[in-house]
């Protein structure tokens, strides 16, 4: 959809949103209503329109950097893949105060959630955190369940994060270049709690990408909701080759060390993991 507009309108977002939803779905990684998405817009947007409905709303973490800023937020137990179908009973629209507190959470007639995602309160601490130190007018962040990675985080020694980046990042060219800081490894901590929502802020202050362990991923980026699935999809694919490896007994490489090395050289990654 074109626009002379100098940022997204609503409809282009949540389009989007949908496109983000589809395709988390096709890696396998938001089985039921496992997974959220959420994207911040740092400019006036009239929501009214699709999202007619509006109560009070007390938010989980004081966010003063927020205040004015329009978020589209998934609603809990809500399926990914339904995004694209009907936005409206999927998503809500979430206006913070001037007080940084509060927000008005604006929602369509056809809202078939009662609260908005479990995870709200690791979404909006990004969301502060990444616009008081960056200055940054939109973000996306997008929480998956990608079966490799996952099923990688419940092996103990994977749960090091300098190995997890190794053992990951080895087996494509394109995966040092997409992901130049690696993913960030968390131990297991409560979903939706403060612990995790703390441990997740600190993770992505300098990273695009999280692994929660024995959970999933979370990943963040200020191009485009679908920016954030596609490091999500390298992560998933680098864990996926190896899963293959290990059901192999081990037989196969990967790049090794000197050729990744040459491959940040030759694309002038900006990285400390070569």
């Amino acid at each position: 959809m074109e626009s002379d507009a100098p940022f997204p309108d609503l409809d282009e977002i949540l389009e989007s949103m949908g496109t983000a939803g589809s395709r988390v779905a096709g890696m396998d990684a938001s089985e039921a209503s496992a997974g959220n998405i959420s994207a911040l817009l740092g400019w006036p947007v009239e929501v009214r329109r699709r999202f007619p409905l509006n109560e009070q709303l007390d938010l989980p973490a004081p966010v003063p950097d927020l205040a004015g800023k329009t978020m589209l937020v998934t609603g809990s137990g809500r399926r990914l893949r339904d995004i694209r179908r009907d936005p409206e009973a999927n998503v809500g629209a979430v206006v913070v105060a001037s007080d940084g507190l509060t927000a008005t959470l604006h929602t369509s007639p056809r809202r078939l959630f009662a609260h908005l995602t479990s995870e709200f309160n690791s979404h909006i601490a990004v969301h502060q955190q990444q616009v008081a130190e960056r200055g940054i007018a939109f973000q996306a962040i997008v929480h998956a369940q990608p079966p490799h990675l996952t099923f990688l985080s419940h092996i103990p020694a994977m749960r090091d994060e300098a190995e997890f980046n190794r053992r990951v990042l080895r087996w494509e060219p394109e995966s040092i270049v997409a992901l130049p800081q690696g993913i960030a490894v968390l131990d297991f901590m409560v979903p939706g709690s403060p612990m995790l929502m703390a441990a997740n802020v600190e993770a992505l202050r300098t990273r695009q990408i999280v692994l929660w362990g024995k959970h999933g991923v979370m990943a963040r980026s200020d191009a485009s909701i679908t920016n954030a699935v596609d490091r999500i999809e390298y992560a998933e694919t680098g864990a996926r080759y190896e899963y293959m490896n290990l059901m192999s007994g081990g037989l196969a490489e990967g790049l090794t060390h000197a050729e990744l090395e040459r491959v940040v050289a030759a694309f002038h990654v900006e990285t400390e993991l070569v």
